[in-house]
């Protein structure tokens, strides 16, 4: 069976160590937490994942395809959520959802239909016309998710996804990503310094 996610001996240096011979793998349909201080390299892992730096040392494929030379199939069926935001605030909801769901080839219909389901799991549905910078923080990060969420990737990527929001939208928040787990076999690693969401 092809492992979700495998990290071989992966090593990353800024001035200093950021990883140092960093392995797991992950398997298919998993959710796995990763704990880890700030500043322990979480961030630095997703970013070679995510080809957002250059691999200096060891192994990363992610489906079965290695990277860097395999990274566009292999990302196409990512969803990423980064520790910062990564919106365009002068955008509607919609519209960023939808420039999105055209990245990924999804039809007009096909991006309409799971667009509102998003939206609609997220309690977002009201706010899909409203310019992104007049949500809250908690609704920003939820549109976030759902984007991510949007082209039903095999692999979800989340990177302190819940920072800076109370208890109940973090509760809410990973019991969705782990019923997209186990609706649709989608597989999850999920970085975080919070103890508690473990």
């Amino acid at each position: 069976m092809v492992a979700a996610l495998e990290i071989l001996d992966v090593s990353h240096a800024y001035r200093k160590p950021a990883l140092r011979e960093v392995s797991f793998s992950v398997g298919p349909g998993d959710f796995v937490l990763l704990l880890g201080l700030n500043g322990a390299g979480k961030t630095t892992l997703f970013s070679l994942i995510a080809g957002l730096l250059e691999l200096q040392q060891g192994t990363i494929r992610v489906l079965g395809h290695e990277l860097p030379e395999n990274r566009s199939p292999a990302l196409a069926s990512c969803g990423f959520v980064f520790q910062q935001s990564a919106l365009d605030l002068d955008l509607t909801v919609a519209q960023s959802l939808r420039y999105h769901a055209a990245l990924h080839g999804l039809s007009r219909g096909d991006a309409h239909r799971r667009i509102e389901q998003e939206l609609e799991r997220f309690g977002l549905v009201s706010r899909m016309r409203d310019v992104v910078r007049t949500l809250s923080g908690g609704q920003r990060r939820r549109v976030e998710i759902a984007r991510a969420l949007l082209h039903r990737p095999r692999l979800l990527l989340l990177d302190e996804a819940t920072v800076g929001l109370d208890m109940p939208s973090r509760r809410a928040i990973v019991q969705r990503v782990r019923a997209q787990c186990l609706e649709e076999g989608a597989t999850a690693l999920w970085a975080t310094h919070l103890a508690d969401e473990v």
